[in-house]
């Protein structure tokens, strides 16, 4: 069950504020697999209520329709947004200040598909359309703006894309 795999992995257990700002999302995106209005529309209007309480309190705002894998961890809460759009893989882990969303007014929906096990620094932000492959370290405060391939480390502002394997930098 996604509750006790993502409260197994929360560093601080039940006290984790990113934890239940991420069980307020859960919630939420639940409302998605029943057709039936009897069933969606309490859904949204308890989420939409929880969802502003989890941002005043734990600092952190998920798109309702962000499609996030199993087992995120949210190591810090605090100033941290993810778009509606955004696709994540499992296992990925997140630090404070950290956004996740589009690069552009003219394409809102332009955001990030994210791979397994990426961890995610401090301050980083990743917009636009891009993909973070499996595997990748994100740097703190790092502005990612460009694809990062699978075991990769992306540094910098803007981002430079450094390969664990060949031990070289790609130019962003």
């Amino acid at each position: 069950m996604t509750f006790f795999d993502d409260l197994r992995v929360a560093r601080e257990g039940l006290l984790s504020l990113g934890f239940w700002a991420l069980q307020v999302y859960r919630l939420g995106h639940l409302r998605y697999r029943f057709n039936s209005k009897l069933i969606r529309y309490p859904l949204a209007i308890m989420h939409v209520v929880l969802d502003k309480l989890a941002e005043i309190i734990c600092g952190v705002t998920i798109g309702v329709s962000a499609q996030i894998g199993q087992r995120l961890i949210i190591e810090h809460s605090g100033a941290i947004v993810i778009h509606g759009a955004v696709q994540m893989g499992d296992d990925c882990i997140i630090r404070q200040g950290v956004t996740i969303g589009n690069r552009r007014l003219d394409d809102p929906l332009g955001a990030p598909k994210i791979g397994n096990r990426v961890n995610i620094g401090a301050g980083a932000k990743i917009l636009g359309r891009v993909r973070i492959g499996n595997d990748v370290e994100i740097g703190a405060n790092a502005v990612v703006l460009n694809d990062v391939p699978d075991n990769a480390i992306a540094v910098g502002v803007p981002a430079r894309i450094i390969l664990r394997d060949a031990k070289q930098e790609l130019s962003s």
